[in-house]
């Protein structure tokens, strides 16, 4: 979908399309409102707190919602003597799984089995002998800790490469011509939104009840915020 249609279809929910008073929307705060929107569309249908309680991968219709933001990113790896760790990317915004490669000796390496753990239970799951990293069972764990995934080997083998597949943040709008919210420079190209034209249809009218709560209209508030859960 256009940018140009789009803010068109903002103004028109907002019933601003000829408005000339004190509420006129600026295409800034439209651009802004609708990353907004993209954000918390995102993580409401990863949740599932959506009128359905779909959450990620829990139908096909979530499936395929979500899979424009599913990638799989090779990062370099770390030793951390009882671990291997890889940052954590920028555009980061959920897990899905990591794949790790390991050797051992004289053994080539091998696709392990990892599980994401609660870095709570990380002194209990080393000891577990049915829980510990096994190179000769191909398993291990994970946990997340200040912005590095950690997938440890207990010292009893290496990771020669690790994968992370995970869900990026949405990419953000531009339009042309209008101040980047998030910069303060004046956009010089469109960025159009990611999304098929249907789930655009439904941030659209999320982003509309942002505006509409910030301009205090109750009635745009109420339609916007009903139409995109009810579309969910």
């Amino acid at each position: 979908m256009l940018n140009s249609v789009l803010t068109i279809k903002v103004k028109q929910r907002l019933n601003k399309l000829d408005s000339q008073d004190y509420d006129n929307i600026e295409c800034w705060q439209i651009v802004e409102a609708f990353n907004k929107a993209q954000v918390e569309w995102s993580r409401r249908q990863l949740h599932g707190l959506n009128i359905v309680k779909e959450g990620d991968e829990q139908s096909t219709r979530r499936i395929d919602d979500l899979q424009a933001l599913l990638i799989t990113s090779t990062i370099p790896a770390t030793d951390e003597e009882i671990s291997w760790s890889i940052a954590i990317p920028e555009n980061y915004f959920q897990w899905k799984r990591v794949d790790a490669y390991a050797n051992q000796g004289c053994c080539s390496d091998r696709r392990m089995v990892v599980y994401l753990a609660e870095e709570a239970n990380l002194s209990q799951l080393l000891r577990d002998d049915a829980k510990k990293p096994s190179f000769e069972w191909g398993e291990t764990f994970a946990t997340l800790k200040n912005n590095r995934i950690y997938v440890y080997t207990n010292g009893e083998f290496n990771v020669s490469s690790m994968a992370l597949t995970y869900y990026r943040q949405p990419q953000k709008i531009q339009v042309e011509g209008c101040v980047d919210p998030y910069t303060g420079v004046q956009s010089t190209t469109n960025v159009e939104c990611e999304f098929k034209d249907d789930i655009i249809e439904v941030i659209i009218d999320e982003a509309v009840s942002i505006l509409a709560g910030d301009i205090e209209s109750g009635n745009q508030f109420s339609r916007g915020s009903e139409t995109a859960e009810r579309n969910n």
